[in-house]
């Protein structure tokens, strides 16, 4: 194992751990108020790893849902980590099945954002890799069990803002895809009829997983446009 080249991952993961830790944080407050003990709550951090469908989890379990239909729907949420691998697969095609399989296990949204781009232009460093996805990854653990040590003691979430963190992060991820044309077209849609099945789907979480589907639905269907220094190139070469 190269250290220094795993050590060197923490440069990359700071900017993921400084979003994971107060969204993991308000997850851990929540988990044990849908009825997770601190221990449990840091073991889905670490098995089940993924931000949107633990909140969606533990939403469910406070409304009362079947394990059954918690399961289906988290496993539909992150369905997307599959179109995810696919896009980073042919960077670590050398890589052996053990070391493939646990950087699939550690991959996130964020992982992937920041990933596609490292691989894009420095190639797939093994260890720099699984050093900056193991450092995103403790984080995330860690604020976990921290929150919900903290939710034991009846802190109120509210009052430090936290309960907004979730969504802050994924405002976050959303601004820089209104710049195009699809994103914004994409994000108008799925917010929209998110909104609008809410009322008479919102029991199970159902109206995000269909205005999810709309919104990717638009985007692929919407035509790709060049940037404007690319369309004012081709007319000067014209």
């Amino acid at each position: 194992m190269d250290i220094r080249g795993f050590c060197s991952g923490l440069r990359y993961a700071m900017p993921i751990m400084l979003g994971y830790f107060p969204v993991g944080f308000a997850y851990g407050v929540l988990a044990v108020k849908a009825g997770l003990s601190p221990f449990w709550a840091g073991m889905m951090s670490f098995f089940v790893y993924a931000g949107s469908a633990q909140f969606i989890a533990v939403g469910m379990l406070v409304a009362g849902a079947s394990v059954p239909a918690i399961v289906l729907v988290t496993f539909v949420v992150n369905l997307r980590h599959l179109l995810m691998s696919a896009a980073l697969t042919p960077f670590v095609r050398t890589w052996g099945v053990p070391a493939q399989a646990w950087f699939a296990f550690e991959l996130t949204d964020e992982s992937f954002a920041m990933n596609l781009g490292r691989f894009s232009t420095r190639g797939a460093f093994k260890p720099e890799t699984f050093g900056m996805n193991f450092f995103a990854h403790i984080t995330w653990v860690t604020a976990g069990v921290l929150g919900a040590a903290f939710g034991s003691t009846g802190s109120n979430l509210e009052a430090f803002g936290l309960d907004f963190a979730l969504a802050g992060m994924f405002v976050a991820l959303l601004l820089p895809w209104l710049r195009t044309q699809r994103g914004l077209a994409a994000a108008l849609v799925a917010g929209g009829l998110s909104l609008a099945l809410a009322e008479g789907m919102g029991g199970q979480r159902l109206h995000v997983l269909v205005a999810a589907v709309a919104g990717a639905t638009v985007a692929c269907l919407l035509p790709e446009k060049a940037p404007a220094k690319e369309q004012d190139t081709e007319h000067t070469n014209a």
